[in-house]
């Protein structure tokens, strides 16, 4: 719609660090822009950054949500997420749960879980879920977070328990599976998501521009046919929204993360 290509620039590591010193240092004409996710907010909670997520840069829309899902390992007796909570109470540290990594978005969520119903787990941090997966299936951990499409494949072979997503509704792509909140234990409430960001000083009405486009694009019944099949919805929120949105989300993880005594290794 916008009548140009567009450039796909992979940088990972440090958190997103390294793309957003790209993209501080790109001209603010609406050319560069950044999809940061909710990793790219706690990062510089836990580790020293010389951005300011909320005050250096220009959000322009947040593209999509993707849930997780509360998994245990079928050797777990637990057969629903308040069954789960009254086990661990009774166990203290006694289960283990897996993450992509500290300050991961998954380890954020048993973090946030752990003091919304006052249990103690186990922190495992691994290098990316794909190594936590597989002490899952084999039971050297026994639950975990991950997110809904990763996890579908173990749910449907039995590998794996689904007890509840961790969104504030059912998801399309588990129609069956409850929220936390509709199982017995609210005040656990952890979404990922994707937006768009800009340089600071972008002028206004380009990212008027870049918003509304964005907006019509998530709209598109062929992205939200795949973002759904994927346990994502689409969002498209204006510039305003999704800075009120960045602004909360780190608010919230810096209070998690404070409570918690969780510092970056």
């Amino acid at each position: 719609t916008l009548g140009q290509s567009f450039v796909v620039d992979n940088r990972p590591g440090a958190g997103s660090q390294i793309a957003l010193e790209i993209l501080a240092a790109a001209a603010p004409d609406g050319h560069t822009l950044m999809m940061l996710s909710a990793t790219t907010v706690i990062h510089p909670i836990l580790y020293k950054s010389r951005f300011d997520i909320v005050r250096d840069f220009a959000p322009v829309a947040q593209v999509s949500a993707q849930g997780y899902v509360l998994v245990v390992h079928p050797a777990v007796p637990a057969k629903s997420a308040a069954e789960l909570v009254q086990y661990m109470r009774a166990n203290p540290g006694k289960l283990n749960y897996g993450t992509s990594g500290i300050g991961s978005p998954i380890h954020m969520c048993g973090e946030l879980f752990q003091s919304a119903t006052g249990t103690k787990m186990t922190h495992i941090p691994f290098k990316g879920m794909g190594a936590a997966y597989s002490d899952l299936i084999g039971g050297q951990i026994q639950l975990s977070f991950p997110t809904i499409i990763s996890s579908i494949p173990h749910i449907n072979a039995g590998r794996l328990r689904a007890l509840a997503v961790t969104t504030a509704t059912r998801v399309p792509a588990l129609p069956d599976m409850p929220t936390l909140a509709g199982a017995g234990v609210p005040g656990v409430v952890v979404v990922n998501w994707y937006g768009l960001i800009a340089p600071a000083g972008t002028p206004k009405n380009v990212i008027a521009r870049l918003s509304s486009e964005t907006a019509k694009a998530m709209q598109s019944p062929e992205v939200m046919k795949r973002l759904i099949a994927e346990g994502s919805a689409a969002v498209g929120s204006s510039p305003q929204e999704f800075a009120a949105h960045i602004k909360a989300e780190h608010e919230l993880w810096a209070k998690v993360i404070k409570k918690a005594g969780i510092r970056g290794e």
